[in-house]
Parts: C-alpha cells; structure tokens; sequence
C-alpha cells in the first residue's frame, strides 16, 4: 500500500488524480492524507469526488472516504475493465479533469470505451475542452492510442451543463520527441461570450491582436447560444509545424476584459519568445504521458509546482527517471526513461 501526503507540492487536487490515474494502471493501492491540504477549502470537492468516483468504477476498486469533504481517503483497484460510462459532476466543477483522471487507465484497457461526461467545459484552473482537443489529444494520438473528443455542449463556470463524449481506442503508448516547435503556421485568437455583452468579447480581441500583432482575419468574436452562461472565455491558438499549443483566459465578475486579453497575450509572447514547442500546462500532462510510455523528451519553458508535483506523484508508481536541464532562460529539456 502506497502512502501519499497530499498536502506536498501544489497541495491541489493534481496529487489525487494522478495517483487516481497510476494506481489504476500499475494495480497499486494506495491511501492519501491531507487531501487537497493547501487550498483554501481542503478535501474532496464534487469535482474530485466525480473522479475518485469515475476511477471507482473504472477499476472496480476498493474505496474508503469517498464523501464530500474527506481529506483521508484509500483506493485500491481491482479490475481494469473497458466500456462505456456515464460521469456527471452536478456542479460546474470540471468534467475534463475526470476524464484526465480515468483516460490513463482506459488507454491500457483490453477493449475500447467512450465516456460521457457532463459538468464543466470551461474553468478556470483546468484544461478547457479546446486544450484537450487541440494540443493534447494530437500528441497523444501520435504516441498510438486514438482518442476522439466531441463537444455537445459548452459549460462555463459558473453555470456548468455542459457535455462532451471520448471515444478510446488503447494502444501500447509509444516514447515522444518534442525537441522543436518548427515555423509557426497559424495564429487565431477566439473571444467566446454566453449570456453577457458581445462587446467583451471584441475589446478582449482588441486587446491580444495589439500585442500580438494580429491582423482581423487572425481573430474571431464568438456568440454562444447552447451554453449555460454566464460565461467568457478567450483562447490563442498557436499552430506550428510540429505542435499546437492553446492558450487561455477566463472572464470574471469585476475583471475588465482588457485585463483578460492582457494576460493571455503575455502567456502567448513568453511562449513564443522562448522558442520551446511544449507550454507549461502541456508540459504536465506530457510528463504523465511520457512516464506511462516509458520514454520521451521534449523542450519546454521552466517548470512550475504541477510539474514538479506531478513528477514526485508518479515516483510512488513507477520506476522512470526524470532528467530536466535548462538550455538557456527559461527553456528547459526534459528527459523521460525507464
């Protein structure tokens, strides 16, 4: 049995699905205290209760302090099993998150499995459904496996509702090399609104194609009519030769959106001044991914507390090594092996 302190790292809810994620694939127990220890409401939220729930059924697993709240918990896994399934987190919280959790596992399955998931599409602290789609899912594809994702319906926090189902076809995950980004082919930026002024969405366009340089046909004001608003979100996208990279920011009560466009514009100029191929959020997940295949490098920007938590979580499962050495400022190799 496998002890894991969540309260080391970032202290979020990363240390839970990650372990989550392992313990399904490896058949290792484990049991966690200090759940979600260093924020500001500690234990189980829906949204990690949806995925200890998702991992729960996915591996007909053995579970203690499945409850709201719980900052104990013990998994212990049983049987692997592919097929369809149903989650639903009832709040905004994010359904992207659970199937992150729950994709690992489903990826070493003797069979396929779609998932239908519902909950939150678009949140903050959490990979969108167009990171996952756009960035993510293409890489993986290009290690083996074929995850397709469809969208039915966008959810924003606070509101929730939305709806995407995957599709997953295991494959044994072959090692990555992302060593260059190659010439930048396209760049879009995309300001989406539901149920709030189309004018926030313009001055947020104007905002990133000033910085950016952007011209009109490089920017898309979107009105969504499924989507349970209020809700804003803008994205950057970055297509290279070699990787395409999503970049994103959350409008909020009381926040201007020229400040929303500001702050996505400086991820996308830090990202391109670098010259790296990998962005730090990408990063995270690629880590997991490259551990499971037991092999890969790549060159990213440097790397933050999920990264690093992500790499001390992984050590309590499997037996790879992580190498990171920085080139220059703020580019940095990393080197995944068995």
């Amino acid at each position: 049995m496998v002890r894991i302190d969540g309260s080391q790292g970032e202290g979020g809810g990363q240390v839970l699905r990650t372990a989550l994620a392992l313990s399904l694939v490896t058949g290792t127990p484990f049991e966690m205290v200090n759940v979600r220890a260093g924020r500001a409401k500690p234990g189980l939220l829906r949204q990690h209760l949806t995925a200890l729930k998702a991992a729960e059924a996915v591996g007909a697993a053995e579970v203690t302090g499945a409850e709201l709240g719980s900052r104990q918990l013990s998994f212990h896994p049983r049987a692997l099993t592919a097929g369809n399934y149903h989650f639903a987190v009832g709040t905004a919280g994010s359904a992207t998150l659970v199937f992150q959790t729950v994709l690992p596992a489903l990826l070493h399955a003797q069979g396929p499995s779609t998932l239908m998931l519902e909950g939150g599409t678009h949140n903050p602290a959490a990979p969108p459904f167009d990171f996952l789609e756009k960035a993510y899912l293409p890489l993986l594809r290009r290690m083996g496996p074929r995850v397709d994702v469809t969208l039915e319906r966008p959810g924003f926090y606070p509101a929730g509702g939305g709806r995407f189902r995957v599709d997953i076809h295991p494959a044994k995950l072959q090692p990555l090399q992302l060593m260059e980004r190659g010439r930048v082919l396209r760049t879009e930026a995309v300001a989406q609104v539901a149920a709030i002024p189309f004018d926030v969405a313009k001055r947020e366009l104007e905002t990133v194609a000033a910085v950016l340089k952007l011209r009109p046909d490089q920017q898309r004001p979107e009105e969504l009519k499924r989507a349970f608003g209020p809700g804003n979100v803008l994205r950057v996208e970055v297509e290279s030769e070699h990787v395409t990279e999503v970049f994103t920011g959350f409008g909020e009560r009381g926040k201007r959106a020229e400040v929303v466009g500001e702050e996505v514009a400086a991820k996308v100029k830090r990202y391109l001044d670098a010259g790296v191929p990998v962005g730090e959020h990408l990063c995270d997940q690629l880590l997991l991914l490259c551990a499971l295949a037991k092999g890969g490098s790549f060159r990213t920007l440097a790397l933050d507390s999920h990264a690093l938590t992500q790499r001390d979580t992984m050590a309590h499962f499997l037996d790879v090594k992580m190498d990171v050495h920085e080139v220059e400022h703020d580019v940095h190799e990393v080197t995944v092996r068995a």
